[in-house]
């Protein structure tokens, strides 16, 4: 999953959702989406519904599928950075991408977790990895604006 994190629309999309989800110890709320694949395997990104400070609705993805497009990924954001919030997938995000029977799709890799200092993964069989360190990952698109 490391490298795809190296696709320019991917790192933009998780950095997007990221700042979008107004992090901090008050005030964020979830943002999130499914990064998409069409049939010459370019990548797309299609956002999900405003969430709130601790949780996210999908919208319907029917076979792995969103807007006749093969779902390759999904992702959310963990803004909130009080001590009462967890910044690793809960077991809530671990079972919900786990017992989706949408997310069972050929194409479906797992999902993105983004929080205050680390980016983690949720493979479809729910086992957790960290895979970057997001001021790490995001540091080289700040750079790279003008």
């Amino acid at each position: 999953m490391i490298a795809f994190l190296n696709d320019p629309i991917v790192r933009e999309a998780l950095r997007t959702a990221w700042l979008e989800s107004n992090p901090g110890v008050a005030g964020g709320h979830e943002e999130g989406g499914f990064i998409l694949r069409d049939v010459a395997h370019r990548l797309s990104v299609a956002r999900w519904p405003l969430g709130k400070m601790d949780r996210i609705e999908l919208p319907p993805h029917l076979g792995g599928t969103f807007g006749g497009l093969d779902i390759v990924a999904s992702f959310h954001t963990h803004p909130n950075l009080g001590p009462d919030y967890q910044q690793e997938p809960s077991e809530t995000d671990k079972r919900a991408v786990r017992h989706d029977p949408d997310l069972k799709g050929l194409s479906y890799l797992g999902e993105f977790v983004i929080s205050n200092e680390r980016i983690y993964w949720i493979g479809p069989d729910g086992d957790v990895a960290e895979i970057a360190e997001t001021a790490r990952l995001f540091e080289n698109e700040e750079r790279a604006e003008p």
